[in-house]
This record gives structure tokens, sequence and C-alpha cells, in this order.
């Protein structure tokens, strides 16, 4: 028995107790002990178990009640019962129940060995279905980008439209808002979803290491090159290569995209000989590119190569109302990722988290709730747990004028509303064209 558990031993006597505690810390797991079904509630709230041997009769709560809360409140924890011979009948029941198996009293360590065997057999098959599963659900849909904003709702709604052209995609973005998580779905309702998707951040890669990760390279092409070998534009074959941070590409680099994209063919470093590629591109920057192109950093025919289609994700800081979902969605990964049972926030630590503004984005805010789930204490998430983070009435100076309180709010309503100006008009209390003398008067600019 290779694979370590965390187990609680729940009977109301003492010497089955020490029994099992013994002869299972021997084999190094985590074991406690609970003499009723109350204290193993308890212990319960503290502490995630993977297994509990449960007798199923003891006084006040029997085994059959305990089963039946726990399936209730830890639906992950295997439950084995523990049972005299004359109540196999009721242990039939618990396993209808929920109940993985029943252990018979008295029992010898080779029965117990058995079943542990057992055990850890169904959890190795549950763990290979949930990744499987999970894969499954990556590859072939997109709610893994969460949201019910209409800014992310629009994101939602251009995904299958995008996925049934070949056309280069461009996606702007901030840093942590989910623009692999996007590209990721288009390609999973397009019709190359089967082949492979690749991605590559082209910021955190050398220029020259990129070049062979790209194009790949033949034996002896430069000290270090023991072995021919395919780049990831070989590699992705068919499917949709993602090119995130795509600014941050040197000015060779930019020629020798430009070149692939034109002529649908790569040359190994050190080779001769041009190969067939066949790849869909979907770019991705937190840039202004078209500053880059004026300035002279970016060059323009390969602009307009990448940025046929172009699509923007929204900051979490103009979602707000996403963030009590995203953070469900985090808190059941981590509960489940740690030891810990963490899964409830309260309504201030909500707030708290809505008033700030999130420069890293969703990825800030995953990270924000590993490290609450990690350092808490309990199954619930206050606003004490968020007190590293500041808020943006600590980090952003307010508006000193009324000039530019009412600049602010009119950009922040148009940005809402997709810079509808009609609907804008409504939320403000004015009429359009006065509306339109406004964002005349200060020079606002649809992004």
């Amino acid at each position: 028995m290779d694979e370590k558990m965390s187990i609680m031993i729940v009977d109301d006597e003492m010497i089955v107790r020490e029994s099992f505690l013994h002869w299972f810390e021997k084999f190094g797991h985590r074991v406690e002990t609970a003499s009723s079904g109350f204290d193993a509630l308890e212990k319960l709230e503290k502490t995630f178990f993977e297994l509990l041997f449960v007798d199923i009769k003891m006084p006040g709560m029997d085994g059959i009640e305990l089963l039946e809360k726990v399936k209730e409140e830890y639906p992950d924890t295997i439950v084995i019962i523990i049972t005299a011979y004359g109540s196999i009948e009721t242990a039939v029941k618990a396993m209808k129940m929920g109940a993985t198996d029943y252990l018979l009293k008295p029992f010898n360590p080779d029965q117990l060995f058995l079943l542990m065997e057992k055990v850890v057999h169904q959890k190795k098959l549950v763990s290979e279905y949930e990744y499987m599963k999970g894969r499954l659900e990556e590859i072939t849909r997109f709610d893994n980008i969460i949201g019910q904003s209409r800014a992310i709702q629009d994101v939602f709604d251009l995904i299958p439209e995008l996925a049934q052209s070949d056309s280069s995609i461009l996606i702007f973005g901030e840093t942590g808002s989910g623009k692999e998580l996007v590209a990721k779905a288009i390609h999973a309702k397009s019709r190359r979803s089967h082949l492979p998707f690749i991605a590559i951040n082209c910021g955190a890669i050398p220029d020259s290491l990129l070049e062979s990760e790209l194009f790949g390279h033949q034996k002896g092409a430069f000290t270090g090159a023991n072995h021919p070998r395919k780049g990831f534009f070989e590699v992705v074959s068919g499917g949709t290569f993602f090119l995130d941070e795509i600014g941050e590409v040197s000015p060779k680099m930019q020629i020798d995209l430009l070149r692939v994209l034109e002529e649908k063919k790569i040359t190994r470093i050190g080779d001769r000989e041009p190969v067939d590629v066949d790849f869909r591109l979907i770019s991705a920057t937190g840039r202004d590119l078209e500053k880059e192109v004026a300035e002279g950093h970016f060059r323009e025919d390969l602009y307009y190569r990448v940025n046929v289609i172009k699509m923007h994700i929204p900051p979490l800081r103009k979602r707000k109302e996403d963030i009590p979902l995203l953070v469900r969605h985090f808190l059941q990964k981590y509960s489940h990722a740690t030891i810990k049972q963490v899964d409830h926030t309260t309504g201030d630590a909500i707030k708290l988290l809505q008033s700030y503004d999130w420069p890293g984005n969703v990825r800030e805010l995953e990270n924000a709730i590993e490290r609450a789930v990690v350092l808490s204490k309990s199954r619930t998430l206050g606003k004490n747990d968020f007190a590293f983070l500041r808020t943006s009435s600590d980090t952003i100076p307010k508006p000193r004028s009324l000039r530019e309180l009412e600049k602010n709010h009119i950009q922040e309503i148009l940005e809402d509303c997709a810079w509808n100006v009609t609907e804008a008009s409504k939320i403000l209390g004015i009429n359009r064209v006065t509306l339109h003398k406004m964002i005349k008067r200060y020079n606002l600019k649809r992004p």
C-alpha cells in the first residue's frame, strides 16, 4: 500500500479505535479517531478525511445517521461500515446509501489489507475518471470561462462564430484576463478541435530559443543539437497555434513569422528543404499594437496578417459582477486540491473583493483565493482572510473636480454599455444630442 491516506476511525469502543490506529500508522497513513458520530462531525468540520471507518452501532448517533450526514456534506469521502455478522442486512442498506464497503467484526489484518487495496484502487479509478472528464470538458466546452456579465456574455456569443472560420484572430486583453482560455474555446468549437492546440508565450522565451522552438532544427545545426527536432509549427499539424504576447517578438522573428503566414511553409534551422505547414493562428497581446506599428516597433504587414479578426477581452474590473461566480469556482478548485474543506465566503469578503481593481485580473483573483484557502483556519473565508489586498480606494486617487468626476462617470457608463450611446444616455438621464456634445467636450474616445 504505497498510497497514503487521511483516515478517521469512528467507534465507541476504545480497543477497536486503538487497533485500527496502530495498524494504519504502521503503514504511514494519517489517522485520527472519534468516539461518536458527533465527535466525528466536529473533526470533519476542521479537517478533510479521505476515508472513514464507521461502526454501525453506536449510542447517540449510529453509523447509518453519520453516513447520511457525511455523504450529504462531504460526498467525496469514502466510508467503510464496521459491522458484526448479525447486522449484514444493515450494512447492505448502508452501501445502497453510499458506503463503499463493509468490514465484519472480528476482523484480521489480512482482511483489512485486502480491503485497503480495494479502496486505493477505487480511489485511483475515480481520480483517472475525474482527470479524463476534466480533459474532455476542457477541449469540448468553454464554460471554464466563467461569468454572467454582459461583457463576458458578448465574448461567449462570439466564440462559436469565430470558430467557424480559419481566419487569423488577434485577441486584445490585459495580463491574466483569460486570453488563452478564449483561444482554447475557439479551437474546441472549430473543425480543428480533434487536432493539437499549442500555446507559446513569446515574451517568456529568449529570441534565440524561440526560433528553434517554432521552426525546429536539424542535427548539428548548433551546439547541443544532437538530434533533429520538429518545431511547433510542424507539431501543431492541422490544429490551432496560439502566440501569446506577439508584440514581444523581435524584428527578425516578425519577418520569419510573416513569411510562414504568407507561404505556409517553414524551414528547420540547419536545413534547406522547406516543409508545408497547416494551422490556424490565434495571437494575443496586452500592448497597443497600432501604436507599436506607428512607432516602427511592429511590422505593419504582419499586423494586418494577424489582425484579420479583432477580439477584446474585458478586464475583471469591468465585470465585477462576475467575481462571486469566480470565487465559488476557485474555492471548489482549491478545496479539492488541498486537504482543507473551505467552501464558503462571507458577504463582507465578497464586497472587499469587488472593491479591489484586480490589476492582475482573473489570474490574480485565483492566486488570492488559493492563498486564502491555504492559510484559512475555518471553512469560511472572511474579510480578514484577504487583508493582504489593497482596495481600490487605497491605490487610486479620487477625482478632485466636478468636471473630472463627470468625465470619468460618462466614460465608465459608455464602456459599460459598449459605447451604445442610446443606452448610455438613458442611464445618464440625458438625451443623445447632449451626450454627443459631452463626448466631444471631454474628448472621449471609443477603445
